[in-house]
């Protein structure tokens, strides 16, 4: 199956393409997981770090704003005092997120198969 150029005349296989940007961005370790947890609905920082179990408070900051400036979060300032920040998903952020959970949950289907492919790896001494 070849894949298809998304932007035409580049190809997301070279480094130079304007989608590998993006690709690279949502791909992440920890942009990945904002987007996955933020397809539930909207939550504040706090509440969206303990939701990313691990992610330190600078990392889930750096993720914020590369999502927020690919357009695939938005982020909501209240006027109070101290101003309650909050950040949900854009509409492409809910599409992009959409085959990012099948993916997790394919994950979650073939995780004992994966581990036992593994296994079997580890044992060879490779």
């Amino acid at each position: 199956m070849k894949i298809s150029d998304p932007v035409p005349g580049e190809s997301p296989l070279k480094a130079d393409c304007p989608c590998r940007m993006v690709f690279d961005h949502l791909t992440s370790r920890w942009a990945l997981l904002v987007l996955i947890a933020l397809s539930d609905g909207p939550l504040r920082f706090h509440a969206l770090r303990d939701c990313v179990e691990g992610v330190s408070e600078k990392m889930l900051s750096q993720s914020l704003k590369t999502l927020v400036r690919d357009g695939m979060v938005s982020r909501h300032v209240e006027p109070t005092v101290p101003p309650r920040v909050s950040y949900e998903l854009t509409h492409i952020g809910q599409e992009v997120s959409e085959p990012l959970r099948a993916v997790f949950e394919w994950i979650g289907h073939r995780v004992e198969d994966i581990k036992a492919a593994q296994h079997r790896y580890d044992a060879t001494g490779a």
